[in-house]
Parts: structure tokens; C-alpha cells; sequence
């Protein structure tokens, strides 16, 4: 358990290995899953159901893939590369990532969480798109402050930035969208409480944006191809563990 004092930047393990030549980290050690997500002292979370989540009105590059998720027996959202999603409802937000980076951000006085999926750091064109992380970023805050969350009271949880390919080391994105998504958090004062970062492993990560838990799977290091088979592969996590929702195995 790490302690973060407010208005604090923390020296995450993501930040030590980019200061030191970006060496592949292990998974840390598993932290337990607590036997009630949801549970928020006597808060009640808002129940939504799935045709109410397909009936909204979508912003642009808000996520849409609604689906009912068997595992944890709650209505989720896909986030899919390019796309964000935020909410305080009690849902899932889940990606699968490669060398792509999710930040998931988090309120704990609104209760308000979200998760985006850039694809590269910045663009080199006009091109305004969340596939690229200085725009995901600011889109996914902007959209966390229109639901009463507050960048002094926002934490960060980030995954990805793998190296799924063996032979698709001179390029290093997911060491730049790393470097990237720890630098624009640092700049912005937004802490880092947990991560999943760097190595060779694809991840599943699912994310409860009302209590800001996150959970994340690392799958078999494969080919692009063997990315969309998701329940395959070694599970294996953690990142450390604070207040405001953990990072747990599943």
C-alpha cells in the first residue's frame, strides 16, 4: 500500500525505468480482489441498464459497444483504440491493449471515472484524433470535469505500452506512448497510483469507474493477429495497490 500526499508528484516505477534506459519491468506482486466491487461505504452506486447505455446520445469518439459482461455480471462498455468512455454509473469499462496506453482516470470526491486508448503520442499533422494521446488526454479530462470531478482530486491508473511484436523494436511506441502518458500526467499534476506498463505482454484491462478499481490481465505474448483472442494467455498483474481502488488479477 503506497500513501500519496495531495498535490504530490509520485516516482512511479513507469517514470524509474524511462529514466533508466526503459528496461522491462516484472509483474509486481498480486493484491487479493476485494469480494464487493462496488461497494463504496453506504454509497449507492446508479444502476443503468443496457438499453438505456445503447439509447444515449454519443459524443465524438465516445465509446458504443454496449454488452452485458458474463464474467462480472455487470453491463460494460468496449473501449476500442481512439475511443474514451466516462461515467459514475455502476458499469465496466474495459480495452484490450498492445503497445497502446489506457489511462484510466479517477474522482474521489465525484465519484467519476474514465478510460481512453490513444495509439500513438502526438500527431504530426492536423489530424485532431483520440488515436493520438495529447488529444485523448484532454479529451478524457475535459469530459471528467463536465461531470463534477476536479483535476485536484483526480488519480491516474495507466496499462499498455507493450512490446507485442518481437520484431518491432525500432520504432519503441510503446515505450514513447509511456514516456508520453507519465510526462503529460506529471505536467498536469494528476498522480500516478497505479501501473501496468512496458514488457512484451498484450493486457485485458477492465475498469469500475465508480469506485475506480481496475483490474488487468496479461495475455500471451502473440502476434497481432492472436490479439482479438482475448480469454487466452498467462494471467499475470498487479501494479501496486492505494487508496481509491486497486489493481487486481483476474
Amino acid at each position: 500500500m503506497t500513501s500519496l500526499n495531495p498535490g504530490s508528484t509520485p516516482s512511479t516505477p513507469a517514470a524509474s525505468a524511462l529514466s533508466s534506459g526503459m528496461e522491462r519491468r516484472r509483474a509486481p506482486r498480486i493484491a487479493p480482489l476485494s469480494a464487493d466491487i462496488y461497494t463504496q461505504g453506504n454509497r449507492t452506486v446508479p444502476e443503468v441498464s443496457l438499453q438505456d447505455l445503447k439509447a444515449r446520445a454519443r459524443k465524438p469518439g465516445e465509446a458504443s459497444f454496449f454488452y452485458f459482461d458474463h464474467h462480472f455480471q455487470f453491463n460494460a462498455v468496449k473501449v476500442l483504440p481512439g475511443e474514451y468512455f466516462v461515467s459514475g454509473d455502476n458499469i465496466v469499462i474495459m480495452t484490450v491493449l498492445g503497445s497502446c496506453i489506457a489511462a484510466c482516470l479517477w474522482d474521489s470526491r465525484a465519484r467519476v471515472g474514465g478510460m481512453n486508448h490513444f495509439m500513438l503520442p502526438e500527431s504530426d499533422s492536423t489530424d485532431v484524433s483520440g488515436r493520438y494521446g495529447s488529444y485523448a488526454m484532454e479529451l478524457l479530462i475535459n469530459e471528467m470535469l463536465k461531470l463534477g470531478a476536479r483535476r485536484e482530486t483526480m488519480q491516474a491508473k495507466i496499462f499498455g505500452g507493450g512490446q507485442v511484436m518481437a520484431n518491432f523494436t525500432t520504432m519503441n511506441v510503446g515505450e514513447r506512448n509511456t514516456s508520453f502518458v507519465v510526462n503529460y500526467l506529471q505536467t498536469e499534476r494528476i498522480p500516478i497510483v497505479s501501473e501496468d506498463v512496458l514488457d512484451i505482454y498484450p493486457r485485458k484491462v477492465v475498469f469500475f469507474p465508480a469506485t475506480g478499481k481496475a483490474m488487468v490481465k496479461r495475455l500471451a505474448h502473440a502476434h497481432p493477429e492472436a490479439l482479438a483472442q482475448e480469454v487466452r494467455g498467462n494471467a499475470a498483474t498487479v501494479a501496486k495497490t492505494t487508496s481509491g481502488g486497486s489493481v487486481d488479477l483476474f
